[in-house]
């Protein structure tokens, strides 16, 4: 008898639904102020983590607590082993919500909190897939766990510790990115570049601070300069101009010590799609090139304002490169401070397919940003990664996601970087679909219900497929 998945998913809305709401109310941004042996990366991503795993202990599943920071929830039984890998950690929340980021609200169909999106309601719609096929009691041949990690959107840490200790996966897939499939994943590095000197004192405009961003990976929605301008009318008399001709919005104010301090408002986006963005940073550079600085103020915006800004791909640097089937590299200047005792920074963060290394990037952008008397450091990188078209793991991923949605099934690379990609045959699979408003790491970050419950529907005969 064949089974209908999205009749027998929707069954399970109402409960599918508490279950995110709970975990949606935990802030589990990392949280390194108050980390601790007992919670490695703070106490919000340890508690979402316990709550995670609590549903499993709940609906008697197999789960293990990993130090944590991660964990797992089992079911079936067999030598192989298929792995799906959510997180429930999620990026800070910046500011312009219309609620409480962590006070989840269902509006118009659309379940509205931090993480709804990326990555907790893609993971419970994981789970409740493995849930529905234990509750029809239907034959497996293989286990699959659902990996949960808790520092996904920093640096890994989760699951560096997790595999030290536990199996590897034989396949799977990561519930943390869209539909039809991620096959290929970019590379992926950051480039410190730092821009040292002195400035004249006494010169009639002087920066005193710069930032922008709070994460490598998202484009900064929000920029700050604290100025000493030789006219600030006149300054506040432009910066107001420079507002009506850009996209962005922003604030002047002149304090009783002379000092100006701006303020710019851009749009967030994922790192990986930064033309999505407005980087409030690069805009706040490029007016403040109007002015005339000295010595590392001067570069530094400079910089900005004439490699950075608006460069999506990094043609600029050198770093510009295109692939068939993974696209082309992505540059976001995702963090950029200055302060006058220390030195200005840049990260730039880059996504690269097949055909261009790390070492090239960086040769190339040292070259490019040489004459702005800047050094250039590397943080950690990753290769890229991809799962030929041809694989079983594919196909059958696909054949799923057509037959359920009646939308064109094709392999795709993205320049974001999923869990994915920790597997030899691993690729990310939804949950965001084509017709859904990608809202990642955005301000009002939603997920419709329709798209929550299509999702589980399709994981969960996926997952049936690839372990019957």
């Amino acid at each position: 008898m064949a089974i209908d998945w999205k009749k027998e998913i929707d069954n399970y809305k109402e409960e599918l639904l508490e279950d995110l709401f709970e975990l949606l109310r935990i802030d589990s941004v990392r949280d390194d102020d108050h980390k601790s042996d007992e919670s490695p990366v703070g106490p919000g991503p340890r508690k979402a983590l316990e709550k995670m795993l609590s549903f499993g202990d709940r609906d008697g599943f197999v789960t293990k607590n990993v130090d944590n920071i991660a964990g797992h929830i089992e079911y079936g039984a067999g030598d192989e082993l298929m792995g799906l890998l959510g997180h429930v950690d999620v990026v800070p929340v910046g500011n312009g919500w219309d609620n409480d980021p962590f006070d989840p609200q269902l509006i118009d169909g659309k379940i509205i909190a931090r993480g709804s999106s990326d990555d907790k309601g893609p993971t419970m719609a994981a789970y409740y897939a493995i849930k529905l096929i234990k509750k029809l009691g239907l034959p497996v041949k293989k286990r699959v766990r659902l990996i949960v990690g808790t520092d996904e959107e920093s640096e890994w840490l989760c699951m560096d510790r997790y595999f030290k200790t536990e199996e590897m996966p034989d396949f799977g897939f990561s519930p943390d990115a869209e539909f039809p499939i991620i096959n290929g994943e970019k590379g992926m590095v950051s480039l410190y570049v730092s821009v040292k000197g002195e400035q004249d004192k006494n010169a009639s405009n002087y920066l005193n601070s710069f930032d922008a961003g709070i994460r490598e990976n998202m484009v900064p929605q929000e920029a700050h300069a604290e100025v000493r301008f030789a006219d600030p009318e006149k300054a506040e008399k432009a910066f107001f101009d420079f507002l009506e001709h850009n996209p962005v919005t922003g604030t002047f104010e002149t304090l009783d010590d002379g000092k100006s301090e701006i303020a710019v408002l851009g749009k967030a986006s994922h790192g990986s799609m930064p033309e999505k963005g407005v980087n409030a940073g690069t805009y706040l550079a490029v007016f403040l090139t109007q002015f005339s600085f000295t010595g590392q103020a001067k570069g530094y915006l400079a910089l900005i304002a004439e490699q950075v800004h608006l460069d999506f791909t990094g043609k600029n640097v050198g770093a510009e490169h295109t692939d068939e089937v993974m696209g082309t590299t992505s540059m976001n200047a995702g963090i950029m401070t200055f302060t006058e005792d220390t030195h200005g920074l840049v990260v730039l963060n880059f996504r690269f397919p097949r055909g261009i290394t790390v070492e090239k990037i960086e040769i190339a952008a040292d070259s490019a940003l040489s004459s702005y008397n800047a050094t250039i450091g590397r943080g950690k990188d990753k290769t890229p990664h991809y799962v030929s078209a041809e694989d079983e793991l594919v196909k059958t991923l696909l054949s799923v996601y057509a037959k359920q949605t009646g939308f064109e099934a094709h392999e795709q690379s993205i320049g974001g970087g999923t869990y994915g990609r920790i597997l030899e045959r691993g690729v990310a699979f939804g949950a965001l679909f084509p017709d859904s408003e990608d809202t990642m790491h955005q301000v009002n970050e939603f997920m419709t219900v329709k798209d929550l419950l299509r999702a589980a529907s399709i994981y969960a005969e996926a997952i049936y497929e690839l372990i019957k």
